[in-house]
């Protein structure tokens, strides 16, 4: 632990002698700081995607830099220090976890969770949903917001219902298509049907982001050999042309 206490030492201390004498990280402000930590949180869940953990360490320091950076600032601003930062986040800690610091008992995981939003209302939050970031993704979002609500029992009962509700959603696209409605409402259903398809992936146990980028990634694979195996420029190439090495590159 000591060890561990040192080295956060050494980088509190070399952030304030970069925020003193470097040109660059003394310009710095919250605002021009935050495009940033969001590419390197990018970066840290690509490294967590292809599972490369020395990658990952790099990522878990870049992202832990600007955590001290931002309280760094605030600190000159006298509104808060690292040490307030890291105080509250054990207070909240403590605080939610009733069953390891309590007399709360809860055996599983659901317990926790239900617990936990049950604990974020009771301190002043207004609603279940409002520790939802609004710049999140929107696959993303969809995914808290639901996990979010099923902590207060707003839920399907199983799989065959949520299964149900997406055919139901597709079948409500598939008619304003066919009607040829105004494109708000096409795209409306649109988003009811990957509302419900993402809610259908929780009760498969799936991450919907995860898999997409995996069916991304996987994409991207298949058509860089088409790319790297056609004969001709591929604005030239049939689709059947194309079609062919793309299942080429599936056996492959």
């Amino acid at each position: 632990m000591e060890s561990k206490l040192k080295a956060f030492g050494r980088l509190l201390t070399i952030m304030d002698e970069l925020r003193e004498k470097c040109p660059w990280d003394r310009k710095q402000t919250l605002e021009s700081l935050r495009h940033l930590t969001i590419e390197e949180t990018y970066e840290l869940a690509d490294a967590i995607l292809e599972n490369d953990l020395d990658e990952l360490k790099g990522e878990i320091g870049d992202i832990m830099l600007h955590m001290v950076f931002y309280a760094k600032i605030a600190d000159e601003q006298k509104a808060f220090d690292i040490e307030d930062v890291l105080n509250a986040i054990c207070e909240k800690l403590i605080n939610r976890h009733p069953h390891i610091y309590g007399d709360v008992v809860a055996d599983d995981e659901e317990t926790v969770k239900q617990n936990w939003e049950k604990l974020k209302l009771k301190e002043g939050k207004k609603s279940i949903l409002q520790g939802v970031p609004k710049s999140l993704p929107a696959l993303v979002k969809a995914y808290r917001i639901q996990e979010k609500a099923k902590q207060v029992g707003f839920e399907w009962e199983n799989r065959q219902q949520v299964w149900a509700k997406v055919e139901e959603e597709v079948e409500e696209l598939h008619e304003v298509v066919k009607e040829n409605t105004d494109q708000a409402k096409i795209e409306e259903e649109f988003g009811d049907v990957l509302f419900s398809m993402i809610n259908y992936a929780r009760f498969l146990k799936i991450d919907p982001e995860l898999a997409l980028e995996r069916t991304n990634r996987k994409f991207i694979k298949r058509f860089q050999y088409i790319e790297e195996n056609a004969t001709k420029a591929l604005d030239d190439m049939s689709l059947e042309e194309m079609d062919e090495l793309w299942n080429e590159a599936k056996t492959k």
